[in-house]
C-alpha cells in the first residue's frame, strides 16, 4: 500500500526576500538615526545642563579657580532673608492662579461647549493671546491696562463703576493679583482648547439623563462634567502648579523684577539676580537644584496619588 508524504514547507521560502529585509533594515537605520538626533539634543540642552548645574551648586570659582566647598552655597542661600520672601510670593502667586488662572479657562471651554453659533471664530479669539510673544503681552498690560493714572484702562473701568482706583504694579499688595490676571489672560488659551476636547468626549446620553433627572446647568457641571474630566482636570493642575512655581517673565517685565518692597520677587527671578547681577552662579546654581527638588517631590506625591486614584 502506497503512503503519500505531504510535502515540507519549504524554510527559505517562508523568510522574507532579501531586498525586503535589507529596506526593511534601512527604514530601522532611519528611525535610529532621527531618534539618535533627538536624544542628543535632550543631552546636550537638557540633562547636561542640569547635571553641570547639580555639580556647580557643590563649587565655588573665585577669580579662575573652582574649589569643592559641599553643602556652603546650599546654607548660604537659605540663610538669605530674600530666599525665604521669593518662596513666599512664588507660593502666593501659586495659589492665586489656581484660583483664577486654573477655574476660568474650565468654565470658558463649558460656556464656549454650549454655544451653538459662531464656535470657530470665539475659539480664535481665545485663543489668540496665546500667539502673541510673552513680552509684547505684558507690555500691553504695563502701559496700557495698568497705567496707575485715569488713562489705564482698569482704573478707567473702576472709576466708571464709582469704585476706588490703584496704583497696581506700584502698590505692594496689588502686584501680585495684577500679575495673575495677566498670565492668566495670556496662557488661558490653550487650557480652553484642551478643556473643550475632553468636553466633546463626554456622551451627550448623560446630559439627557441628567436633565430627566431635573438637574440644572450647575447641577449638571458637579455631576457629570466634572467627573467625566477628573483625569483631564488633574493632569491640568499639576501642569499649572509646575508653570506658575517658575514665574519669572511676569515680575522680570510688569514689576521690573523685585516689585515695590519686594512684593514680586519669585524664585526664579532670584536665581536670575544671583546669577546675572550679583555674578553668583553656584548660589544660583545651589538654588535651582532646590526648586528642582521642590517640584519633582510635587510631581512624585502627584503620581502617587493619581496611581491610587486609577
Amino acid at each position: 500500500m502506497a503512503t503519500i508524504t505531504a510535502p515540507r514547507p519549504d524554510v527559505q521560502s517562508a523568510r522574507p526576500p532579501i531586498s525586503a529585509r535589507r529596506r526593511r533594515g534601512r527604514n530601522d537605520l532611519t528611525g535610529y538615526a532621527f531618534l539618535a538626533g533627538a536624544v542628543f539634543c535632550f543631552a546636550l540642552f537638557s540633562w547636561y545642563p542640569m547635571v553641570r548645574g547639580v555639580v556647580m551648586s557643590f563649587q565655588r570659582t573665585r577669580r579662575g579657580v573652582t574649589t569643592w566647598v559641599g553643602w556652603d552655597n546650599y546654607s548660604r542661600i537659605v540663610h538669605d532673608p530674600s530666599f525665604w520672601t521669593a518662596w513666599k510670593n512664588t507660593l502666593h502667586f501659586t495659589v492665586l492662579a489656581l484660583i483664577l488662572g486654573y477655574a476660568v479657562p474650565f468654565f470658558v471651554a463649558i460656556l464656549l461647549n454650549e454655544l451653538r453659533h459662531a464656535k470657530g471664530y470665539l475659539r480664535a479669539l481665545v485663543y489668540l493671546p496665546v500667539m502673541l510673544p510673552p513680552a509684547s503681552a505684558l507690555f500691553l498690560f504695563k502701559y496700557y491696562a495698568y497705567d496707575p493714572s485715569d488713562a489705564g484702562l482698569f482704573n478707567a473701568v473702576l472709576k466708571l463703576l464709582h469704585l476706588p482706583t490703584s496704583q497696581w504694579m506700584q502698590s505692594s499688595t496689588a502686584t501680585m493679583p495684577a500679575m495673575v490676571i495677566a498670565s492668566t489672560w495670556m496662557n488661558m488659551g490653550g487650557a480652553v482648547l484642551i478643556y473643550l476636547a475632553a468636553l466633546q468626549n463626554i456622551p451627550g446620553e448623560l446630559y439627557e439623563a441628567a436633565e430627566l433627572d431635573g438637574a440644572g446647568i450647575w447641577r449638571r457641571i458637579v455631576t457629570v462634567t466634572i467627573p467625566q474630566t477628573r483625569l483631564i482636570l488633574s493632569l491640568m493642575a499639576m501642569l499649572q502648579i509646575v508653570a506658575t512655581m517658575q514665574l519669572f517673565i511676569e515680575p522680570l517685565i510688569l514689576a521690573n523684577g523685585a516689585g515695590t518692597q519686594d512684593s514680586a520677587t519669585s524664585v526664579a527671578y532670584l536665581i536670575y539676580q544671583h546669577g546675572f547681577f550679583q555674578n553668583d552662579l553656584n548660589g544660583a546654581a545651589a538654588l535651582g537644584v532646590i526648586m528642582l527638588i521642590v517640584l519633582a517631590g510635587f510631581s512624585a506625591v502627584y503620581v502617587r496619588l493619581s496611581a491610587r486614584q486609577d
